[in-house]
């Protein structure tokens, strides 16, 4: 489910188009009702996508994009106001937004505008994955093309497997890999034996990055898997 920051004074609109998202686009919406709780909340969670009101209290909606592009460069950002004049647009976009509706607008299209972003910012994350082959990991540097682990002088060849399930932590670092993810991605199929014979690779996985101590693999009981590298 992808996690949506939505930033809205209005208590009414705002809580019209949580309730909205949630069940028309089956969203998990985070509603806040300034800039500066806005940016409380964006710093505590990771977000796919950020509505933000531009006539806010406290901190105005461009001040709020502004601070979160020092942070995140990436997350899309769609404004929303009643203003529809091309400077303010022209603003929106500078600031780093990836789009902007104008007040009042039609849930609908709301829905439509997000849908189309997360869909390209999907396609877009999924190239740059397909391109990666070079990773760091801690004191190691893990090569997927030639399948080789390297520390220092010494070096460990993978197999397919190991491989291509090292690349997925990799991509996921500090992150959840789900056990679903991963047996489809490598696997194909989820079944129990694909599951066991996972684990498998995972123990030795392990053993390949012993000699970092601030490289580590850890179980999420119920979820899957997460790569740390402190």
């Amino acid at each position: 489910m992808k996690k949506i920051l939505l930033v809205e004074d209005d208590p009414n609109l705002g809580l019209l188009l949580q309730d909205y998202l949630q069940l028309k686009g089956k969203f998990d919406v985070v509603l806040c009702k300034d800039g500066e709780e806005g940016l409380r909340a964006f710093t505590k969670q990771t977000y796919d996508l950020l509505i933000l009101d531009v006539m806010m209290p406290k901190k105005d909606g461009f001040t709020l994009g502004k601070e979160i592009r020092k942070i995140n460069s990436y997350v899309p950002i769609i404004f929303a106001t009643a203003k529809g004049m091309i400077e303010d647009k022209m603003q929106a976009f500078n600031l780093g937004g990836d789009d902007y509706i104008t007040k009042p607008f039609r849930i609908e299209e709301l829905l439509l505008r997000i849908n189309a972003l997360l869909k390209r910012t999907e396609n877009s994350d999924k190239k740059e994955e397909e391109k990666q082959s070079h990773f760091k990991i801690g004191r190691y540097e893990f090569d997927y093309t030639n399948q080789i682990i390297t520390i220092g002088d010494g070096h460990q060849k993978l197999s397919t497997k190991e491989a291509e399930l090292l690349r997925l932590l990799c991509l996921r670092k500090n992150e959840v890999l789900t056990r679903e993810e991963a047996l489809l991605n490598i696997w194909h199929d989820d079944n129990y034996f694909n599951g066991r014979s996972m684990d498998v690779f995972l123990s030795k996985i392990r053993k390949y990055l012993k000699d970092d101590p601030n490289v580590e693999i850890i179980n999420v009981h119920g979820r899957g898997y997460k790569l740390l590298i402190n």
